[in-house]
């Protein structure tokens, strides 16, 4: 029974990836995912579709990807999608159930208390299965499957000097974070070495050597190399610093200041906060001591890692 991984680039695909081994379905599968420096890193080795690019709340993307959707799945080899989402998640549910594949939506874990709005509107979709990372709004239509944080555990280190900082802010065109790059501007030491990736994010005074997108195995050999790891609050973000080993400093985006779509980030961050996998502090609130005291810890893989629980033999 061949399956169908789908996800947009980013934190969605990173979490299907980090997810895979608990899915039971590696050894039978194909991806289909935007074609971008990190799908083809972290896919490599893996069959995969490529499919049009789709940003937050885009319908000119998704109606490309309905249509990239129709032409994969009309060779009848397929027998189940499973998706983290975006919007691509409907672009191919939709033909799928017309097909009559099991679809199966894990929300993803930035959604703390409910669903998000990709997530309302596969819920209409017939055949669906739905599962949140969450148990406390786990009901009768949606399923607690498990978290993808389950197998991360934090530990206090030995201090270190502050000699080699990450700061990455996303890589999203629509939405900057002038306001964390401004802080960081004033309280990263003078005399670190700062890898700063700042997407479309510009202020007056941008730091020396700011770039718009690090290419994806460089930003995970500056991860593993880092003092400390100062990130947006993105799952993506969030897992590529868990598995360098560091607690990051991490930041939520806020929509009153036109960050984002919506406050997800700010419920994301006081959930890796409260496990200790992270430091959460706000944008205008961010210290030289934070980034020393984050610093300070580690995270670690358990190894320990229940299997997902589907709703039914997957």
């Amino acid at each position: 029974m061949t399956t169908l991984l789908v996800a947009s680039t980013g934190g969605h695909l990173a979490e299907l990836h980090d997810l895979l081994p608990r899915l039971g379905v590696q050894h039978d599968c194909v991806w289909a995912t935007f074609d971008s420096p990190q799908s083809r890193s972290l896919l490599d080795g893996h069959e995969v579709i490529h499919v049009p690019p789709a940003s937050t709340r885009d319908p000119v993307g998704a109606l490309r990807d309905l249509l990239a959707a129709r032409r994969v799945l009309c060779d009848g080899r397929f027998r189940r999608v499973i998706s983290t989402g975006a919007s691509v998640a409907m672009s191919f549910f939709l033909p799928a159930a017309r097909h009559g594949l099991d679809c199966h939506y894990i929300e993803s874990a930035t959604r703390t208390v409910g669903p998000s709005l990709t997530g309302r509107l596969v819920a209409r979709v017939p055949r669906t299965r739905l599962y949140t990372q969450y148990p406390g709004w786990a009901n009768g239509r949606w399923r607690y499957g498990g978290s993808i944080f389950d197998g991360y555990a934090p530990a206090p280190a030995a201090p270190r000097p502050l000699s080699k900082i990450v700061v990455t802010l996303g890589t999203q065109d629509r939405f900057g974070f002038p306001r964390l790059l401004q802080r960081l501007v004033d309280v990263v030491p003078a005399e670190a070495e700062v890898l700063w990736q700042v997407g479309s994010t510009r202020i007056p005074r941008m730091p020396a050597g700011a770039r718009r997108q690090v290419p994806y195995a460089e930003m995970q050999q500056a991860m593993r190399e880092a003092d400390v790891i100062i990130t947006h609050a993105g799952v993506g973000s969030a897992l590529a610093a868990m598995r360098a080993g560091h607690r990051a400093v991490y930041v939520p985006r806020r929509a009153r200041h036109g960050e984002h779509v919506d406050d997800h980030q700010v419920e994301m961050a006081r959930e890796l906060d409260r496990r200790g996998l992270v430091l959460a502090r706000e944008a205008d609130a961010v210290t030289t001591d934070d980034l020393t005291r984050a610093a300070a810890w580690t995270v670690t893989a358990t190894g320990v890692v229940p299997a997902f629980r589907w709703a039914e033999a997957a």
